[in-house]
């Protein structure tokens, strides 16, 4: 049996991950270096270079999760390695995060042999920039007046990116955040917490961008995301007061303006089916959802 050599992913394997993304047409917000860094503590995510291609393993209940392996190198070599090492040590084989075109690719690699099921709470939303932008049109009637709102109520509101001069006001704001909505007695979202308090953190490193939202000179809201493909941004982190009303709105389209308007798409992530988040998101107006599929070999439960 071959043994894969895993490790922890870090700051230093930026570069070398990135470019095995590259290229391959990804547009789930898992695909980026950020996501895959910041989020590796809390699902145990390793990875490994195998066979010309990037293998990302994670953790979850004491199952492992597989992505498919990402770069231009033998993939089909490299599920066989998997399928052996499952066969061998008696465990499941499973595959996550699968896009259509993976998925279509296990099964003309390996006819029928895995079942996939596509869960709708994973799904990422995605809009086109420019609309979330201008917000033109009826169906954007509530967002421009929440803006609007917004802006009569604090004549004084300013937009700028987020640079090293402004980040710990950001990491204060979001403390704030985190006290206010009681994160502590919530693992998800003290988890999320954590998550935007080191992308706050290591923003430079990550070569993330950020934006801020200011009232009354105060931070009120910041975002942060990256690029996921050529023509496709993703938005990981956003944090508003909500007793401000047009925060959130106000940060989204300021941001994607000045820092991602370059982009066709923008991929929101998925509302991990929380119905409120759902609603939210909707109301956007979605041009399409990213389905992320899991896959296990036939005879495993999913």
């Amino acid at each position: 049996m071959t043994e894969i050599p895993f490790r922890k992913p870090e700051l230093e394997d930026r570069q070398a991950i990135l470019s095995y993304l590259a290229g391959q047409g990804f547009q789930g917000c898992e695909r980026t270096f950020a996501n895959i860094y910041l989020w590796a503590r809390f699902y145990h995510v390793v990875w490994a270079e195998v066979k010309g291609t990037a293998l990302f393993r994670s953790e979850i209940d004491g199952v492992y999760y597989y992505s498919y392996p990402a770069g231009n190198g033998d993939r089909k070599a490299v599920v066989e390695l998997l399928m052996e090492n499952s066969r061998e040590k008696d465990v499941p084989l499973r595959f996550h995060g699968l896009n259509g075109k993976e998925y279509e690719e296990l099964e003309q690699n390996f006819p029928g042999a895995f079942e996939i099921v596509w869960p709708g709470d994973v799904e990422d939303y995605v809009y086109e920039t420019e609309k979330l932008i201008n917000l033109s049109g009826k169906k954007y009637h509530g967002k421009k007046n929440h803006i609007n709102q917004f802006k009569t109520a604090h004549p004084d509101w300013s937009y700028e990116p987020l640079t090293d001069e402004n980040v710990e006001e950001c990491f204060q704001m979001a403390l704030r955040w985190r006290e206010y909505n009681g994160c502590e007695g919530d693992p998800e979202k003290n988890k999320e917490m954590c998550v935007a308090l080191n992308s706050l953190r290591l923003q430079k490193e990550l070569e993330l961008r950020g934006g801020v939202l200011r009232a009354g000179g105060e931070v009120v809201a910041f975002t942060m995301g990256e690029p996921v493909s050529d023509d496709m941004f993703v938005v990981h982190i956003e944090k508003a007061y909500a007793d401000i009303r047009g925060a959130y709105p106000l940060i989204n389209q300021q941001f994607l303006q000045h820092e991602a308007s370059e982009y066709t798409y923008v991929n929101r992530e998925d509302d991990t089916g929380e119905e409120g988040l759902r609603k939210a998101k909707l109301s956007y107006h979605p041009v399409f959802m990213v389905k992320k599929g899991t896959a296990v070999l036939k005879g495993d439960k999913i």
